[in-house]
């Protein structure tokens, strides 16, 4: 079983938090194909017009994650969140290098909404990633490192019941189990968003992705929204 979930505690810090959700199985990651190549590169250039010489700090939905990480006493401008570090990539070097296929679409999602989006690989995971405040004792894995961490007390991670940390300062780096390489086959997505207009955000963000997987990766979905009212999305 795999699935994703809220912690109380993080729904009663964090009560504005929408999470689009899809568990995957199934899917065919590979090189990313043509297709979708030409629609990723086409969608960064469009990007790059659409933002002209707004700063990224002035993003309604950057601006929000920036003031979720100083709740939890991190400071944005040195951990930025995932989205925030992608378009900065786009707006100071021009692009963003294509990695595979899954990893591409998220990207493509993500500086399309301005919202942070994950994919995390569900064959090492023990339970449901659930969003949570660290106690310290976790442990986490670097992308490309061969010896564990410790996050801080406090800070907002996705865990499993294990205590195996799957991202750490909430959207700001994910683990290096958790990567989505060419042999992932069963994944948990996520697309998050802390601004008020996050709900309608989310839901067209998570279309929009569930269009490109079915589209370049196939597999089979569980599908939905996580927050307040409805703190987790389980397997079928």
């Amino acid at each position: 079983m795999f699935a994703f979930q809220y912690h109380p505690e993080i729904l009663q810090r964090y009560p504005q938090i929408v999470g689009g959700v899809a568990l995957a199985r199934g899917i065919k990651n590979t090189a990313t194909p043509a297709a979708l190549q030409e629609i990723y590169f086409a969608e960064q250039q469009a990007v790059i017009k659409r933002l002209g010489d707004t700063p990224l700090s002035e993003l309604e939905p950057l601006a929000a994650w920036r003031s979720a990480f100083r709740a939890f006493g991190v400071n944005p401008t040195q951990y930025r969140s995932a989205v925030e570090a992608l378009l900065r990539r786009l707006t100071k070097k021009g692009d963003i290098p294509s990695i595979n296929a899954v990893v591409d679409l998220c990207n493509l999602v993500s500086i399309r909404y301005q919202l942070p989006v994950a994919a995390f690989d569900a064959r090492y995971l023990n339970g449901p990633i659930t969003v949570q405040f660290a106690t310290g004792r976790e442990r986490f894995k670097p992308l490309f490192a061969t010896e564990y961490e410790n996050p801080e007390a406090g800070e907002v991670i996705f865990a499993d019941d294990a205590g195996l940390v799957v991202a750490r300062r909430w959207c700001w780096r994910q683990s290096d189990e958790s990567a989505a390489r060419e042999d992932t086959m069963n994944a948990i997505f996520t697309v998050e968003a802390q601004h008020p207009q996050g709900q309608e955000h989310i839901r067209a963000a998570l279309a929009d992705l569930l269009y490109l997987l079915e589209t370049f990766v196939g597999g089979e979905f569980t599908s939905g929204i996580a927050d307040f009212q409805n703190p987790g999305i389980p397997t079928s």
